[in-house]
Parts: C-alpha cells; sequence; structure tokens
C-alpha cells in the first residue's frame, strides 16, 4: 500500500472535486517543504521526549542530583518536607521550561518560510560582525617613541661649483619623477619611450615598485610635496594581499627596505605598519627542512619554490644572504623576535657546511642544506651575501663579532683565490667555477669597492692600510670600463682574457641598464678618502647619463654601451631613482647627510640607522 499523500504540501491539481479547497493553499517550494517537516519533527520529538521523561523526574528530585549536601550525620541540611518543597518546585520549572518550548515550537510553525530566512540571514551577519570586531580587535604593533636618528637632514654644501652639481641631480630626479608619476603612476616603473607602465614578474602583483623606492631619495633632496603624495599612495593603495609569485629578495631590498628607510627619515607611522606587514607575510618562505628560505612566495597562499634554473632547486646565496639588515629592522620594530631568528638560523646552516678554499658557492639545497654547483661569484649571485657580512657587523654597533668573523675569513679567501691583475695593472675579481677561473668581471661586482672601503677600519691585523688599496684599485678598474667605451657609461660585464682588458667581448654583455654599482664605490671612496677625483668620475657619469640614456619622458637604459649611437631598452628601472642618483647626490653632499657613521644602506640604497644600545626604540 503506497505511503498516504500529504495533501498540504502537494502541488494543486488543476481538476477534480478537491481543487476548489486546495487551489487556495499556498504553494511551497522542495526547501520550504523540508523545512517544515524538520519543525513538525522537531515539534514530535519534544512532546515525546516530555512524555517519556516526566514520569522519572521523582528519581531525578530525590537523589543527590538536586541536593547532594541533603543529610548529614549531624541531621543538619533541608527537613523532609523542605525537600518535598524543593521537588515541587523543580518540578514546576520543568513544566514551565516545557510550556515555553511548546509555545516557541507554535511560533516557528506560524511563522512564513520568509521570515525565517531573513532571522537566518539576521543571525549569520551577526556572527559575520562579531569575527570583524574580533579582527580589529586584534594585537596592534607596539607603541614607540620615534627618535628621528642624526644626519636625517644634511647641511648645504659650502662650495658653489659643489651645490650647482646637487641641483644637477635634483633635477635629475623630478625629470625621473614626474614622469613616472605622468605615465605610469601607481605602477612598477616606466618604459620612457612608449610613456607607459612596465611590470617586472619579480614583484608579482604587488605595484608602485618605483614610489617606495624613491620615497627616501625625495625625502633627502627635500622633494616634500612628492614625498606626501608618495605618502598617500603608499597609505591608500600599497597591497600586499596578492595572489601570485614574488621574489623575496627583490621585495625585501625594495619594498620593505624602502619602507622602513622612509619610516626612519620622517617618522610616518603608516611606513612601519606596512614594512612589518609585508614582513609577516614574507615568512612563510622560511617553511623548508633547513629554515633557507626559498626564492619564490606565493604571498596569499603561504607556498614557496625556487628558480627552476638553479642548481637542482637550490636557494641563492645572494638571494637568502640579503635579508638581514631589514629583518633584524623589523624585530627592532615590531617587537618580534622571529624576525631576527630566521636570520641567525641562516649563520647556523652556513656555519656547520665546509666552504671549499674557504670561498661560498653561490648555490645552497634548502631541503638537504648542502651546496649545489660550486660556483662562486662576488657579482651576481654572490654580492650581497657578503656586504650584508660586513653591514651586519656594523648596523650592531660593531658588536656582531660572528658576522665581523665571517666578512673577513670570506674577504681573505676572495682576495686568494679570486683577485688578479691583468698585464696592464688593472686588478679585477673572476669568478670561480669549480676551481676554473673566468677572467670576467660584472658591473655588479664593482660595488665591492665600496665594501673594501667601508670595512678597511675594522680589518683585522692592523691591516685597514691593505683593505683601501685593495678598494682603490677595484674603484679604478670599474672607472676604466666605463672609461674604455663610447658612452662613457659601463657594460654589463667585461673581460680579462684573449688580449683584452676591462671590455666587453660579447654582444650581450655590452648592454647598460642605468645601474648604481659602480657610482656607489665612487661615493664611499669620496666620503672616506675626500680624494677629488672619485667627484670627478660621480660627474662623468653624470653627464655621461644626461646624454645617453635621458629621453622626453625618463630616463633609459640602452643596449650597447660601445656605440656612438645607442638604442634605448625603454625600462626607467625603479633602482635608478633609490641608488643611482641617490648615490650622486650623496657624493656632492656635505658628509653630514646620512653620515656613514649613523646610517648604512642595505642593498638597494635604502638607508637604516645602526642599532645601538642608547638607541633602542622602547
Amino acid at each position: 500500500m503506497p505511503p498516504p499523500t500529504l495533501l498540504p504540501f502537494t502541488t494543486p491539481r488543476k481538476s477534480g472535486t478537491n481543487s476548489s479547497v486546495l487551489i487556495n493553499r499556498p504553494a511551497f517550494r522542495l526547501t520550504e517543504k523540508f523545512l517544515l517537516l524538520l519543525v513538525f519533527s522537531g515539534f514530535i520529538t519534544l512532546c515525546f521526549g516530555a512524555i517519556f521523561f516526566l514520569p522519572d523526574s521523582s528519581k531525578l528530585l530525590s537523589g543527590v542530583f538536586f541536593h547532594s549536601q541533603r543529610t548529614s550525620i549531624t541531621g543538619s541540611g533541608p527537613k523532609q518536607d523542605g525537600g518535598r518543597e524543593l521537588e515541587g518546585d523543580k518540578l514546576s520549572k520543568i513544566r514551565e521550561d516545557h510550556e515555553k518550548a511548546l509555545r516557541e515550537a507554535k511560533d516557528t510553525l506560524q511563522k512564513l518560510p520568509e521570515q525565517i530566512k531573513k532571522e537566518i540571514k539576521e543571525e549569520k551577519q551577526k556572527v559575520v560582525q562579531e569575527s570583524a570586531n574580533k579582527k580589529q580587535a586584534a594585537p596592534r604593533l607596539p607603541n614607540v617613541v620615534f627618535r628621528k636618528p642624526v644626519g636625517a637632514i644634511g647641511r648645504e654644501p659650502s662650495d658653489p661649483q659643489t651645490r650647482e652639481r646637487q641641483a644637477k641631480i635634483k633635477e635629475m630626479m623630478k625629470h625621473a619623477w614626474e614622469n613616472y608619476k605622468r605615465h605610469a603612476w601607481g605602477s612598477n616603473e616606466l618604459k620612457p619611450l612608449s610613456k607607459q607602465q612596465h611590470s617586472s614578474s619579480l614583484f608579482g602583483n604587488i605595484q608602485g615598485a618605483t614610489i617606495v623606492d624613491a620615497l627616501d631619495t625625495l625625502y633627502i633632496m627635500g622633494m616634500h610635496d612628492e614625498f606626501k603624495e608618495a605618502k598617500e599612495w603608499v597609505e591608500k593603495n600599497l597591497d600586499f594581499n596578492v595572489h601570485a609569485e614574488v621574489s623575496v629578495f627583490e621585495v625585501n631590498i625594495r619594498f620593505v627596505g624602502g619602507l622602513l628607510s622612509a619610516y626612519y627619515l620622517s617618522g610616518e607611522e603608516i611606513f612601519r605598519t606596512k614594512a612589518v606587514d609585508l614582513g609577516v607575510k614574507l615568512l612563510p618562505a622560511f617553511n623548508t627542512p633547513t629554515g633557507i628560505p626559498w626564492a619564490l612566495l606565493n604571498i596569499k597562499s603561504g607556498i614557496g619554490r625556487n628558480w627552476p634554473w638553479a642548481s637542482g632547486g637550490s636557494s641563492i646565496l645572494a638571494e637568502f644572504g640579503t635579508l638581514h639588515l631589514e629583518f633584524m629592522h623589523l624585530s627592532q620594530l615590531s617587537g618580534n623576535p622571529v624576525f631576527a631568528e630566521k636570520m641567525m638560523n641562516i649563520r647556523k646552516v652556513l656555519n656547520r657546511l665546509d666552504k671549499p678554499q674557504g670561498l661560498y658557492p653561490n648555490y645552497l639545497n634548502p631541503n638537504s642544506g648542502q651546496w649545489g654547483q660550486h660556483h662562486v661569484s662576488i657579482g651576481g649571485l654572490g654580492d650581497s651575501f657578503y656586504e650584508y657580512l660586513l653591514k651586519a657587523w656594523l648596523m650592531s654597533d660593531k658588536t656582531d663579532e660572528e658576522a665581523r668573523k665571517m666578512y673577513y675569513d670570506a674577504v681573505q679567501a676572495i682576495e686568494k683565490h679570486l683577485i688578479r691583475k691583468s698585464n696592464g695593472g688593472l686588478k679585477y675579481i673572476a669568478e670561480w667555477k669549480g676551481g676554473l677561473l673566468e677572467h670576467k668581471m660584472g658591473h655588479l661586482t664593482c660595488f665591492a669597492g665600496g665594501m673594501f672601503a667601508l670595512g678597511a677600519d675594522g680589518a683585522p691585523e692592523d691591516n685597514s692600510g691593505h683593505h683601501m688599496e685593495l678598494a682603490a684599485e677595484i674603484a679604478h678598474t670599474c672607472h676604466e670600463s666605463y672609461d674604455r667605451t663610447a658612452t662613457k657609461l659601463g657594460p654589463e660585464a667585461f673581460r680579462f682574457d684573449g688580449g683584452v682588458e676591462g671590455i666587453a667581448t660579447r654582444q650581450n654583455e655590452k648592454y647598460y641598464i642605468l645601474r648604481p654599482e659602480v657610482i656607489e664605490t665612487h661615493m664611499y671612496m669620496w666620503r672616506l678618502t675626500h680624494d677629488p677625483k672619485y667627484r670627478e668620475w660621480g660627474w662623468e657619469a653624470v653627464q655621461a647619463l644626461e646624454k645617453n640614456c635621458r629621453v622626453a619622458a625618463g630616463y633609459s637604459g640602452i643596449r650597447d654601451v660601445y656605440s656612438t649611437q645607442p638604442t634605448h631598452d625603454d625600462v626607467q628601472q625603479s633602482f635608478f631613482l633609490a641608488e643611482t642618483l641617490k648615490y650622486l647626490y650623496l657624493m656632492f653632499s656635505e658628509d653630514d647627510l646620512l653620515s656613514l657613521d649613523h646610517w648604512i644602506f642595505n642593498s638597494e640604497a635604502h638607508p637604516l640607522p645602526i642599532i645601538r644600545k642608547s638607541d633602542k626604540i622602547q
């Protein structure tokens, strides 16, 4: 026999004896039928449960459930009559609760499905709001008493020629900035020939690399209106919640470094907040068996990996070795030691490993903790690792003895195995590949002249004079790589074999992309020696940039530095504003502007103050 049909829930028929009655009943959708069935089921269960349990309630009322201390040995406690009164009260309470439940069930049955849906929606909204309130109440960054570091603003140069040259460099910055603002505002970089934006995959979907990279340059040049508009963009538009891979190294030195520097120079809280937020988002990159971070990280998912071309899935020395300065300051400003702990763990991994000939190979596997291919370079893939060893010691107010030892031991091995002198007397730093030297020096390697000079004062065994001599020779070689071209700008790499010295011999090494490393070394050499030739070499670079790289809408790299009519690559790199123009400006400033006694420059030329015990932010 088929089950009876529940007429109130059937669709009205169009004909039949009952059609006149059924057609006036409301039609319910399937979901509404289910909802009402669920309510009826609950109602029936409630009633049945009440009938079932009420007869046994005396058992509950007469035992330890309601008065476990009812009778003592002395006879104290509630009397029997009082116990009956208590049982009656409890029984009344149970009946009231049942009656209340019945009324609520009846009210629910009388409600239309739309009312029920509305109440469910309101309850969900309440939960969402409570969740949002909890997020707003999450712990905030610790309050800090901001004290502007010494040398955030310097004196005007006393010499008229120096003032004129400094003003020229500031005008170059204005030209680069205003055209970026006009044609590519908010994007990562400018294409000055196309007059449109240029985006690099290094930053994923993060935007505004030029804005963040330029913040401190704008500040020290006194471009206050431009700094203000850049700050407003950061506050309203800089977003790190992106679902794309970024280079941990590039995002750290440009974005984290730029934001930290802007905070230390200006005191604007937004920069500290953004820097710490980004630092936290980079932490999943360290989730490897060794703690050596991945090169690439999806900020949204927290999934990391390494460059597919990097020696069997290895991390790169210059990338994981160029986080220390920024991460130590993140711990300083956030009060969270996790950033510093990640850096010190990298040191532990490196110190456990044997170094071939005392050298650090460029590749390290983050899973096994072993070196990859034995390729050593003080240029690309290795360069800033050595820079950060020295600067970690200096930034610690010369208390980080481990960093000091690692740096000077590395320099000793570099000098013994990599530094050579050409037949023409040019000292250069070669690359080491499994014991064989490649007599090539990259433009990136030219930063080493400034590094050797900066570290000369702390050299062991009173060897500072030797380190300064080495620095001067590297600076001279790198200047020669500029001077031997038609444009007076240096190639990406130059060689010392096959009868050539200091010249690029391969077409894919003849380009110049507005790089700062040679000018960086000249700036350090000027600051530490005050030999006027370094300022002259810097001014030569200014003239060469104006002649060959300046275009109507900004500055562009060139494809062949040896061509008398070079073609442009149509990219104004963000580091041109962050590094190249900043180092030139500092070269023609007084030494009190970002004094080397108080500031350390990260690998993107973002100044960070030396952390002294007396200067620690509370």
